[in-house]
């Protein structure tokens, strides 16, 4: 166990997933959840305001911008996900987090596409992508509880308690 517990926190690639200690993907995952997010606060003002146009553009952009993040911050996770020994609660916990990440992403481009092939000009964002993106970001929620359980409660890709531990070694004033 303990072979596999050092195996999950060890880069397959430094070069493409982060050096020991300092993984790529929870940095890359901040694009997609702040534009998402973001895009949602816009849909829900293009509801509220007399001028919604801009806002409904600005969420179409924002949900573009979330996918690249996205898929940026895909290829640098399933690098993390080969680090996890197969057959193990991490790999499983992993795979499903994966999923349902793949599901949003998906959602979100359809989403895309839907709001571009019915805007009706400068109204506001319809009742249905609306709902489509309510529904994404649960299960983005979802999936980053999950991601979360990976890190803070299985170690994936954090470094060793005995690296840790180095940060609390006091020096001598």
């Amino acid at each position: 166990m303990t072979n596999d517990l050092e195996q999950a926190k060890q880069p397959v690639s430094a070069a493409l997933a982060g050096p020991y200690g300092h993984p790529f993907h929870p940095i890359l995952v901040t694009v997609p959840i702040g534009a998402w997010v973001s895009s949602l606060v816009f849909d829900i003002g293009s509801r509220i305001v007399d001028d919604p146009g801009f806002l409904a553009r600005g969420s179409l952009w924002l949900i573009a911008i979330g996918v690249i993040g996205a898929l940026a911050a895909a290829m640098v996770g399933v690098l993390d996900l080969m680090a996890i020994p197969t057959g193990t609660r991490a790999f499983r916990t992993g795979l499903t987090h994966m999923g349902l990440n793949l599901t949003v992403t998906v959602a979100y481009i359809v989403a895309f596409f839907w709001r571009r092939a019915t805007s009706a000009g400068p109204g506001p964002v319809a009742i249905g992508p609306l709902v489509l993106s309510v529904a994404a970001l649960v299960a983005l929620a979802a999936s980053g509880y999950l991601g979360g359980k990976l890190a803070y409660h299985y170690g994936v890709r954090v470094a060793a308690e005995s690296t840790q531990a180095q940060g609390y070694t006091r020096s001598a004033a």
